[in-house]
Parts: C-alpha cells; structure tokens; sequence
C-alpha cells in the first residue's frame, strides 16, 4: 500500500485514547483466510461500506467486508459524531455556475436525505446512540460573520426549506451557550450521536442479514481476472463480480491506481473532558446540549454530552508524529480554556486524531471508476460523514447491482475526482493553505 502519512498515522497511537472505544464493544469479526467467493466485495469497515454491506446483504447479495484493522477503526470510529448538513464544500453560486441550480437544488436535497436515512437506519435497528441535539448550532467569533448569518437566512429557506433561527449576543447566555461568541444560527436538521455505536450497530445488521465482515483483512492487491476480481491478502484470496472501495481518508495511491493524487487526508482532532458538575457548568453559563460549530475556516467543533463530558475537536494538522500529535492536543486544550474559561482546570481524559478526506474539486465523488469497469467508490465528504458517507453507501449498494437509484443521485457527486496539483507530494500545499485559513479567521 502507498499512503501520504508516516506509518504512525496508520497505526494504534492517533487513537489509543479515543473515548468512544470505552463506552460500547465491538464485535471482533475474523481474519480472511483461504480462498471464498463473493458477488460484491467491499474495502473499508467504515460508514461507507458498512452501510453498503447492510443495503447489500438486505437484497439478497452476497457480500464480503474486508477491514484492515477493525470495524470502526477509521474516522468513522473516532469522529465527532455530528450528524449534519455538508458533505462537500462548493458553495451555492460555485455549484450554479458549473452545474447549475436545479443541481445545486438536487444536492441541498440530498443533504437532507443523508440525515433522513441515519435517523430511519436508527429507529428500524431499534439503536441507542446516545442521542441529542436539536438540529446544529453555528456560532460567530467576529461581528461580520453574524451579519454574514442574517444574509444566509433566505439560502436555508430556498436550499432545504428550513427556518433558520437567528440568536444575537445578548440572548445566547439565555440558551445556554454563555461565551465570547456574537451570536449564533440554528438550523432545524440534524443531531449528534455516538458514532461507534451507530456503526457497530450498523455492522451487527449487516451480519444478521448474511453479510460477511471481515477484520485484519488488509487488500495489497486487486487483479481483474476474465470474468472476476481477485483480491489478494496475506492469508487469504477474494474471488468477487463487483468491488466496492470504501477507504476515504486512508485509501492507498495504488488500491486502485486511479485514486493517485485525487484525494488529500487532513487530520482532525480531539479531546474530551471529565464529566462537568452542575456548578461547574454553571459557572460557565454553558449548558446546552446543541451540537456547535465556529465560522473559522479552521473550525472548532464541539458538544456537551449526555453524560456532561464536553467533547471539543479542531482542524488543522499538518505533520503525524507521537510530538505532533501532543502539539495539537495542546492547541486543542489552548483553544478550549479560551473559550470556556471557566472550566481550565478539568481535565482532560481523552485525546486522539483521525484523517478527513478533502477532493480537489470540493466535492464528493461517489460511483463506477473511469476506466476501471466494476469497481465503485465514494469517498471525501470534507469532515461531514455521518451522514453522507452512510448515504453514499447505500446508494453505491444501487449501482453496483446496475438499478436505478433509489435514492437522489445528484450530479455534483457523478463529476469524477480532479487531481491536486504536486501529486504524491500535494501534502505540501498544507502548510500554505492553513497559513491563508488562520490569517482569513482573524
């Protein structure tokens, strides 16, 4: 496998302390070994996948997940569990001027379904996710971008058909959200959960259905035979009439060749807290349970959770490395006790980093690969996959059986991924770029 990041990315240490591994248990799938068969066979135990084996399995293909760690392993396992609007990052007149605007329209609605088909996929599982939140809550740090939040009202009402709600300064500490922030919007779509435990569920349905998950599982290579795929691992063989890749931000430049250069991992991390006291959060002034965001270009994102811990994640990353990682940890805490200065002296329980998928052309990408007949893949949904990625999945679970989606299949997401421009080396293009971020957010 060839990846952008040192082998320590890829390894235990960005998620050793990762929370969600400690409030639920996954079930421990085996190894392939030998040689099987399969119709479709999936790379990447996350929600992409997962969410096409469950489709899959359900309409009576056989399928096989192959996971190179474990289920849940990846981003889809450590996010921040934001369950929301986004998926690409093209605004409205961007999305006009090269698709047009009923496409524009056609992906705001799909947006929506990807959240629609979480909460559907929660209540017929029957899962506990350890949900909240209200809709997403974003907050402004400067003056203009509150102004800028009276602007977009009217783009939530064409877009989604959504009332929007405005909340001015003076009257967050009423709402629970006492901070220097000046003001914030509510859009009603939308909700946090526990991601883990969204996808384990997930994955125990797909199981029941018939689909066959696999862990420690890791593809070096896929052959096109004459009539099928041959999927090579170290213990074992694949034999499958369709492949489905399903590895966002840790895809491989060479599984398959066509993603060389087309996607870029950025990392993302965490930390969470203890518990807070009631007095504790009182004398904060912050006690909602809204799942919030800022207007920085390198956002915050952050959430009290049902249990009072507050989970507070950033962008930003560049280098990985055990002292890296320890240096964004601390920005994360140096950016939490600024915010909230009332809780500098909780601690810290949990930290950890995951790889988000960035495209070229700001958008996700989900179908058949050029010039790579029988092979599909969806992946960059820009920090946003809860939603999106479980969408895709199941609508990549359509067109590898050669249906007619059920689902939206918009136009911005058949456009095929650009290239970034250094190739292998477009990592470099990192530093430039947050450089320009932090200066814009000022």
């Amino acid at each position: 496998m060839t990846r952008l990041y040192p082998d320590f990315t890829y390894g235990e240490g960005p998620r050793a302390e990762c929370w969600w591994d400690e409030t639920c248990n996954a079930h421990d799938y085996p190894t392939l070994k030998g040689a099987q068969k399969c119709d479709v066979a999936i790379i990447g135990g996350g929600f992409t996948g997962i969410s096409a084996a469950l489709h899959l399995a359900r309409s009576g293909v056989s399928v096989a997940l192959l996971e190179a760690n474990r289920i849940g392993w990846g981003a889809s396992g450590r996010n921040g569990g934001f369950c929301c609007l986004g998926g690409g990052m093209l605004e409205d007149a961007a999305i006009d001027r090269a698709f047009g605007r009923e496409a524009r329209l056609d992906w705001r609605a799909t947006e929506l379904a990807a959240i629609q088909c979480v909460e559907e996929r929660i209540a017929d599982l029957d899962l506990d996710v350890d949900r909240h939140s209200h809709g997403e809550t974003q907050v402004a740090h400067r003056e203009r971008d509150y102004a800028r939040m009276e602007r977009d009202l009217a783009s939530y009402a064409e877009n989604y058909g959504l009332e929007a709600k405005l909340t001015p300064k003076s009257e967050l500490a009423d709402e629970g959200m006492r901070a220097n922030f000046h003001g914030a919007m509510t859009v009603p779509a939308g909700f946090a959960l526990n991601p883990l435990k969204y996808l384990i569920g997930i994955a125990s349905a797909a199981t029941y259905a018939g689909a066959k998950l696999f862990n420690r599982s890791t593809v070096k290579h896929v052959r096109r035979g004459s009539k099928a795929f041959h999927l090579e691992m170290s213990g074992g063989d694949l034999t499958a009439s369709k492949v489905i890749v399903a590895t966002n931000g840790y895809s491989s430049e060479d599984l398959p060749a066509w993603l060389a250069g087309r996607y870029l991992p950025t990392q993302s991390s965490i930390i969470v807290t203890r518990p807070l006291t009631p007095t504790e959060l009182q004398a904060q002034g912050w006690t909602t349970a809204q799942a919030v965001y800022d207007t920085r270009h390198l956002l915050h994102y952050f959430r009290l959770m049902p249990d009072n811990r507050m989970l507070f994640g950033l962008r930003g990353g560049i280098l990985s490395s055990p002292a890296a990682e320890k240096r964004a940890f601390r920005r994360a805490r140096r950016d939490f006790n600024r915010m909230f200065p009332a809780w500098r002296s909780v601690e810290t329980t949990h930290a950890w980093s995951g790889l988000v998928c960035i495209a070229r052309n700001r958008m996700p990408f989900v179908g058949e690969i050029p010039d790579a007949p029988g092979i599909f893949t969806s992946l960059c949904y820009h920090g946003n996959g809860v939603a999106m990625a479980s969408y895709c999945g199941a609508l990549l679970s359509e067109l590898v059986q050669d249906r007619t989606p059920r689902y939206i299949y918009p136009e911005v997401v058949q456009r095929p991924l650009a290239k970034f421009e250094l190739g292998r080396r477009r990592r470099w293009l990192q530093p430039a770029a947050y450089l320009g971020f932090a200066l814009s957010d000022l």
